[in-house]
């Protein structure tokens, strides 16, 4: 049975300069519907640029992605971008900055009343009804993430995209909004594609974690399937055997990749 979403075989390679410079090659990773995917890997191998062809930002120069039987070729309101950067409008109020992704997906497939509903809803999701009605200025970075990802989760993608969305932020917050995640990907069994730079993050977080090569010409060198039960309990975790498995196998791998390319 065809996977919900394929990326197969993809390839890609940028002008410059000195001629074409192949970022990516070869790339083939099959996702099921529900599945939390992390990718991780060392600076430039490749982790943004097959989330940026995966939201179609990027065209593949060979390969491709097919979503539900279809293909992907431009971006589209069924795979949602949460950067780094919450990327808010400054000038809109929390509730706007949501309304203006409902609005620009349902106008006239809902009604006013259940847009409000539909925005108020994804905003208690996230845990920031409180502050709704502030301005980006007038929240913390934490809590400008939330309302970057209650945006994301109101277009209703088929996939979440989130290019180090924690990134930025401080431990605390960021486990925090770990967590919060967790609990949301739960509920809504979303498709979710995260690109990491933190080990623990990703086997808290993943079912499988696809630990990329070294670029240029980079390629998936493992795929790991984290197998731990649900609900996941950071506190509970960091003395389970199994969990300190796959994130010894994760350190092993980047520390050999990292090995190699200083050599």
């Amino acid at each position: 049975m065809e996977k919900y979403l394929n990326i197969d075989h993809v390839s890609i390679e940028f002008p410059t300069a000195n001629g074409p410079f192949k970022a990516l090659d070869n790339v083939s990773l099959k996702i099921d519907k529900g599945e939390f995917v992390s990718i991780i890997g060392h600076s430039g191998c490749g982790k943004s640029t097959v989330m940026n062809i995966v939201g179609g930002l990027y065209q593949a120069t060979e390969g491709g992605v097919i979503l539900e039987g279809r293909e992907v070729n431009e971006p589209g309101p069924d795979r949602a971008i949460v950067f780094q950067n919450h990327s808010l409008f400054p000038w809109l109020t929390a509730y706007e900055n949501v309304d203006l992704a409902v609005k620009s997906v349902f106008k006239g497939k809902k009604s006013t009343k259940e847009m409000k509903e539909w925005v108020d809803h994804n905003i208690a999701l996230v845990h920031m009804s409180h502050a709704k009605n502030k301005l980006p200025a007038e929240i913390s970075g934490g809590m400008k993430q939330r309302i970057g990802i209650a945006r994301a989760l109101a277009m209703e993608p088929k996939v979440l995209l989130m290019d180090e969305p924690f990134g930025a932020l401080d431990a605390l917050t960021r486990a925090h909004l770990q967590d919060s995640l967790m609990e949301i990907q739960t509920e809504l069994n979303n498709t979710v594609i995260m690109i990491t730079h933190d080990v623990d993050e990703a086997v808290l977080l993943s079912d499988k974690i696809v630990m990329m090569t070294n670029g240029p010409a980079a390629s998936i060198g493992e795929v790991m399937h984290v197998d731990l039960e649900r609900p996941r309990k950071r506190l509970y975790l960091s003395d389970d055997p199994k969990y300190n498995h796959f994130r010894s196998e994760v350190i092993h791998f980047l520390h050999e990749r990292h090995a190699k390319k200083v050599a």
